[in-house]
């Protein structure tokens, strides 16, 4: 009976499946920013790439589209939809400000960045034009994931604007730490810098805004 055998062993082999593609993912990716640090971004091939990742070209674009995608999976490494849900997680109870200053607050305890690792990727990123577009972009994408979270907690059509307006200037806060972070070579944990910037756009917007 193939269906019921497929029935049987359908979640065990699509854990696997899933498994095995994470892995091979993670691989190329790897092998891809080796070769970007030892050859350079624009001398690095597809092939190359495949080949260090023991894969063939066409598998290779089963999980990337290009080179830049390889760079940008590092950048982001899934924490634009990760912010997302960590804001979703939060009470309503406090401000939506509160909320996503809470919600990058957590993730940065979290997610330990690697300061020699995130510079060797900046560089590589501002080096090319194309990329850097790629990278400016992908804050607007945490802006929408952090608005629509927003207004899933808020419904209210009449709040939307103001919405935005906290995602903005959320995401902004996370860029100044990011960047207060690199300036000092990592020195301290990007949380330090996160509640700093926060502290400093309540001292700016007065005490109209409330952050614990």
């Amino acid at each position: 009976m193939p269906e019921q055998a497929m029935e049987d062993s359908s979640p065990k082999e699509e854990g696997l499946r899933e498994r095995k593609r994470r892995e091979t993912l993670h691989r190329i990716a790897e092998q891809g920013l080796k070769l970007f640090l030892t050859q350079g971004y624009e001398a690095t091939t597809l092939d190359a790439i495949a080949e260090a990742a023991g894969i063939s070209r066409r598998t290779f674009f089963y999980y990337f589209k290009s080179k830049e995608e390889i760079l940008l999976a590092w950048q982001d490494g899934g924490f634009t939809e990760t912010l997302r849900a960590a804001v979703l997680e939060q009470s309503t109870k406090q401000s939506p400000l509160n909320a996503v200053k809470n919600a990058l607050l957590e993730l940065t305890v979290r997610f330990q960045a690697d300061y020699k690792q995130t510079k060797v990727i900046e560089h590589l990123m501002c080096a090319n034009e194309s990329l850097r577009i790629r990278h400016q972009a992908r804050y607007v994408e945490k802006e929408q994931a952090v608005f629509d979270a927003l207004c899933q907690m808020w419904p209210q059509p009449k709040r939307q604007p103001a919405l935005r307006i906290v995602a903005m200037i959320s995401v902004g806060a996370l860029r100044l730490a990011i960047d207060n972070w690199n300036r000092d070579q990592g020195k301290r944990p990007i949380a330090i810098y996160l509640r700093e910037a926060f502290a400093g756009l309540k001292s700016e917007i007065g005490k109209g805004v409330v952050l614990d």
